[in-house]
């Protein structure tokens, strides 16, 4: 959609009031549109806004995936999923709670060499003492000591940050690993940031 078509699109809805602005645009206009707006972007972003299997699923569904739907989006989010080879699952606490705190990187617009972080504290409660954070997430205060350091615990929640739907179909959580916004150094961090003993998040 160019921005002609827009600016008729959107004159439509304030001319047709409440009723016509309730209406729900097709699929295929969101779909020009979004892909209007990234147009001064490089090959590589233009190839990322196009949704994959799971995403396109969620959307089509608006996050109300069947049954058979969702099994088929862990199934295939779950075979993403990449674990440490080393079978090492937590960093240091110290480096994760930086890129918890990073909101940096992930636009086209960063400079060349920007590193990424996770911003958790967007969406999270982590440190019981940080006074600003998000709520469109659960807290995590006290995860680890929680779940009392459990490895299978441990397993779970490095599944949910390599790929939040390979845990729950639709989630809103970024797929961090699979979608290579962290590395898997920096996810091990955050790791141990939830679940070691000596972060402030477990005190």
């Amino acid at each position: 959609m160019n921005r002609t078509a827009f600016v008729s699109v959107f004159a439509a809805l304030l001319i047709g009031g409440p009723a016509l602005a309730q209406q729900k645009p097709s699929p295929a206009t969101v779909e020009a549109y979004v892909k209007s707006t990234f147009g001064k972007a490089s090959p590589e972003w233009q190839a990322r806004i196009a949704p994959d299997d799971s995403l396109t699923v969620c959307n089509v569904t608006r996050n109300n995936a069947s049954s058979a739907e969702s099994d088929a989006i862990i199934k295939r989010e779950l075979a993403r999923v990449a674990y440490p080879a080393d079978g090492k699952l937590l960093g240091d606490w110290k480096k994760g709670y930086a890129v918890a705190n990073n909101g940096r990187g992930g636009q086209f617009s960063d400079p060349p060499g920007t590193v990424a972080g996770g911003n958790c504290f967007a969406c999270h409660q982590l440190d019981p003492k940080e006074v600003s954070y998000g709520t469109l997430g659960p807290s995590l205060a006290a995860y680890g000591r929680d779940r009392k350091y459990d490895a299978d615990a441990m397993k779970d929640a490095y599944t949910k940050i390599y790929n939040s739907m390979a845990v729950v179909p639709c989630s809103n959580m970024p797929r961090f690993g699979s979608n290579k916004v962290l590395d898997e150094q920096q996810i091990k961090d955050v790791m141990a940031y939830l679940f070691d003993p000596e972060s402030p998040v477990n005190k």
